[in-house]
């Protein structure tokens, strides 16, 4: 199955019988992306700690940066003059541009939302700015990413259903000025889902949202905004009937093991979170057999891997009471060897998850990995 402009194409290679899961494989100017993928994040065109070459070491496929950011330091035009993002980071496989409506609403100090776009306060200055449907695209457009996002509004967990359904409705109207923006074909456009957590404000955006039929993929925000999890696996259950078959389908913001799992088996192919590094920052690693906190005083004298399971560089170098030293210290050293490691954690999950996926058996995995690692059933 394919879909897509002559520079983007999705082909469907294999589901799950057990779960209906995919793998398939997203084609983009800056080379191929096999899902289910999960995408590091960097915001300011950097993943925090980590370079280029690592990224490439642990195995990420993709990495996104952010509108927003990017928008207000170093600004688009300076990352323009020096190619794009790819030469400005020199991360020559793809990136995915969030379109920073997310951070608007989220950062922006005395934000206006408007039928024309968003007035703000920058975070960093005070400074008046403007970010409209238009405006992200053309700050997209200048960064020269191979996925962009559609200006949409996202709304927090408890809104109400009159004013999920107005941000609903305003994200699939910024949605088709997005479109009209969008003029460099080489780069892909998403549209995006919201609707809250109101099942029938879902459907109604799913279906809007697919009817893009020209976009290369779909993509679902407002999750992960502070609801539970089994309301955030409703939403996704009710709309999957409504997804393209051949396009990808992102899930906005969720990056934790459990939500991963959880997600694919609901048809999801792509996911981002900042989760994984900033966890690292603080000193939580993911393991086998659950989180731990490196920097516990009982790890002092503890001179086994993070995770004994695990073959990523930090793993087989360095033991728990060095790296809980070098956290201790606030050596960057440390933070650089739990980001290293909760990444590659990440990436190398969705590895396992595709074995599942080519053995049939998803449901399984999930079952095995929730015990071990300490999840409640």
């Amino acid at each position: 199955m394919t879909n897509g402009n002559q520079q983007f194409s999705y082909e469907v290679k294999k589901e799950c019988r057990q779960t209906g899961a995919r793998i398939g494989v997203l084609h983009t100017p800056h080379g191929d992306i096999e899902t289910p993928v999960f995408m590091p994040v960097g915001t300011k065109a950097t993943v925090k700690a980590m370079s280029p070459d690592e990224l490439e070491q642990i195995g990420a496929q993709i990495i996104l940066s952010n509108t927003y950011h990017l928008f207000l330091r170093p600004g688009e035009q300076l990352i323009k003059e020096a190619g794009g993002l790819h030469s400005f980071m020199n991360w020559k496989k793809p990136i995915l541009t969030d379109s920073g409506g997310f951070q608007v609403f989220s950062l922006a100090q005395l934000r206006k939302i408007k039928e024309e776009g968003v007035y703000f306060s920058s975070h960093i200055d005070g400074s008046r700015q403007f970010i409209s449907p238009e405006k992200s695209i053309q700050i997209q457009t200048a960064l020269g990413s191979d996925i962009m996002m559609a200006f949409d509004v996202c709304t927090p967990y408890g809104t109400s259903y009159g004013d999920a359904a107005a941000a609903m409705e305003r994200t699939l109207r910024w949605l088709d000025r997005c479109r009209s923006e969008w003029t460099n074909k080489q780069q892909a456009l998403f549209g995006i889902i919201q609707g809250n957590m109101f099942e029938d404000l879902r459907i109604e955006s799913a279906k809007a949202t697919a009817a893009f039929d020209e976009l290369p993929g779909i993509a679902v925000g407002g999750l992960s905004v502070g609801e539970p999890k089994d309301v955030m696996y409703r939403m996704l259950d009710t709309i999957r009937p409504y997804l393209p078959q051949n396009k990808p389908r992102y899930l906005m913001g969720v990056g934790s093991p459990d939500c991963i799992i959880e997600a694919v088996m609901r048809g999801i192919d792509m996911m981002d979170c900042v989760l994984p590094t900033r966890i690292a920052r603080n000193g939580t690693v993911f393991t086998s057999h659950g989180r731990l906190v490196i920097k516990n005083a009982k790890y002092a004298h503890d001179f086994t891997p993070m995770d004994p399971e695990c073959h990523c560089y930090a793993c087989r170098n360095f033991s728990r009471a060095y790296i809980r030293h070098l956290m201790s210290s606030d050596e960057i050293l440390g933070a650089r060897l739990t980001s290293y490691h909760n990444l590659y954690f990440l990436v190398h999950l969705m590895e396992d998850i595709k074995q599942a996926i080519l053995n049939d058996s998803l449901g399984d995995f999930k079952n095995e990995f929730f015990v071990k690692y300490g999840y409640a059933q």
